[in-house]
């Protein structure tokens, strides 16, 4: 069954499992979630359910956004998103979604989110180069070296190594075990790391490699 919510990052810890072992985990908020919208196969061409993240004013709308959570009768959210849910027909537009009626200790899951941005960066940070001597004589420490523009082919291969902007991309981590739900909180915790800084919106989806049932 295709599950998924919204979530906010709210850091890391560690806890320890039944057996003694410390377990580092990532803490994220996740949901309540509203169903704004249930697109179907006939009215949209497809079948999705719209889920909001996130209450928000009613002033801090604009009009387009406004008059859309009106004609479906939807709390206003700041963020929004689209999940193909299996068992669209479950579901009513309103209807509150919490993270225990989505997944369970022991789950797998994908971690969509938005990586740190780090700037520019060169080819040692960026690609792990190994870079040159670093005898003061060499000079050369950090740099990308040749990078085949000589005479043929006259030009760059697109998708060379090089320096550039690190980090800020969306990132999807696949196959995260659920180590605990926390649904009076509205809490997950999931074992190791997930793409994004503190306070990231984070999409959590059931695992397309390790399906749950």
């Amino acid at each position: 069954m295709v599950k998924g919510i919204i979530g906010r990052k709210l850091g890391m810890t560690q806890i320890f499992s039944e057996s003694g072992n410390v377990l580092p985990v990532t803490v994220i908020e996740a949901g309540p979630c509203i169903v704004v919208q249930k697109k179907t196969l006939d009215n949209d061409g497809y079948s999705v359910l719209q889920l909001g993240y996130s209450e928000k004013k009613v002033k801090r709308l604009n009009k387009p956004l406004n008059g859309h959570f009106k004609r479906h009768n939807a709390i206003p959210c700041v963020y929004l998103k689209e999940f193909e849910f299996n068992n669209i027909d479950d579901y009513k537009e309103g209807d509150r979604i919490t993270v225990d009626n989505m997944f369970n200790a022991g789950d797998f899951v994908d971690v969509t989110g938005m990586s740190k941005g780090k700037g520019f960066a060169g080819v040692v940070k960026r690609w792990g180069f190994r870079g040159g001597p670093s005898g003061h004589g060499s000079m050369f420490h950090k740099a990308p070296g040749s990078i085949g523009a000589s005479a043929t082919p006259s030009r760059v291969f697109k998708g060379r190594k090089m320096p550039g902007r690190l980090g800020g991309k969306r990132v999807t981590v696949q196959n995260i075990e659920v180590v605990e739900v926390k649904p009076n909180k509205n809490v997950i915790l999931l074992k190791g790391a997930v793409p994004g800084s503190r306070n990231g919106i984070i999409i959590i989806k059931s695992s397309v490699k390790k399906g749950n049932n």
